[in-house]
């Protein structure tokens, strides 16, 4: 039986706390979350109308895979508890393989990201000024070329529907203070180095990725949130990468794609009906993204 698309969650039996993009929030008691990621999709900071069946497994799968593989290099949200153990009977099939039950933290609104190679906003920022975030490259890079290492780029977080603002470094230290700034900058290029060297051995390249952090009750940093999937991240198979283009990734990209060639759309909401084989195509990417990540398939 295959499993149930959720668009949105609806739990009786848990309060919600907030609606993302893409996850559903609700309070476990005082201290724990439970996360649902639904099947939503967004492009261009625009929720679209139509889930992607099996989406929201895919990325709690491959986030779920990434935690347990860095888990050395810092603490993670996760509780480790079952979130089926959480909700009644009959939701247990609304939050089953697409949730996790986690630790509530207070969260760092600066996104840390990471980038490997010169593509999307970074791209357009080296054009214009010869840096990315404030960070001076050599001249002479070409689109899509891995950078001589890997670069930190934070981003301010935006309220829903409107876009991160990327910010350099200073910024950040000017909203989270020095220490945390350059604890979670010195933790975000570990992150992303052990992660790209693992995705490399498996014939995918890590473009670029954002990790998510919250504080303890020490005020200690813990990852949150998503790690590493194809929502959070780049993904380009190693053997259709090219230097000059942008390469195929593992994502989003044919929504991107056809909602860009849509005349007279201006990228608010509502976003155009997606045809049945742009969902379907979408769909596959996401799974074949988490089999040569992971090595598994989609568990039922």
């Amino acid at each position: 039986m295959p499993a149930p698309v959720v668009h949105q969650s609806s739990l009786h039996s848990l309060p919600l706390v907030s609606r993302g993009k893409v996850r559903d929030n609700y309070a476990v008691g005082d201290d724990r979350l439970l996360i649902v990621t639904t099947d939503r999709l967004s492009a261009f900071d625009v929720v679209l109308d139509q889930p992607i069946p099996d989406k929201g497994r895919v990325l709690n799968q491959m986030a779920l895979f990434w935690f347990d593989r860095l888990a050395g290099i810092v603490p993670n949200h996760l509780t480790g508890d079952a979130p089926e153990s959480v909700v009644a009977a009959d939701e247990v099939d609304q939050v089953r393989g697409r949730s996790m039950l986690v630790r509530r933290l207070e969260p760092v609104l600066v996104e840390a990201v990471v980038r490997g190679y010169l593509i999307g906003s970074g791209w357009k920022d080296y054009q214009a000024s010869g840096a990315v975030c404030g960070i001076r490259l050599p001249a002479g890079l070409r689109m899509a070329e891995q950078l001589p290492e890997p670069i930190f780029t934070p981003a301010a977080k935006a309220e829903l529907g409107e876009h991160d603002e990327n910010i350099d470094f200073d910024e950040m230290i000017r909203r989270i203070g020095r220490d945390l700034a350059e604890r979670i900058r010195d933790i975000s290029l570990r992150l992303y180095a052990q992660a790209a060297d693992y995705a490399a051995s498996r014939g995918i390249l890590i473009a670029d990725t954002k990790f998510e952090f919250g504080l303890d009750a020490d005020g200690e940093p813990v990852l949150m949130d998503e790690v590493l999937t194809a929502d959070s991240s780049r993904f380009w198979p190693a053997d259709e990468y090219r230097v000059g283009i942008s390469p195929p990734s593992f994502d989003k990209q044919f929504v991107r794609d056809w909602l860009e060639a849509v005349p007279g759309w201006d990228k608010r909401a509502p976003a155009p009906t997606l045809p049945p084989e742009i969902v379907a195509k979408t769909a596959a990417k996401y799974r074949e993204a988490l089999r040569r990540l992971t090595g598994r398939e989609l568990e039922d």
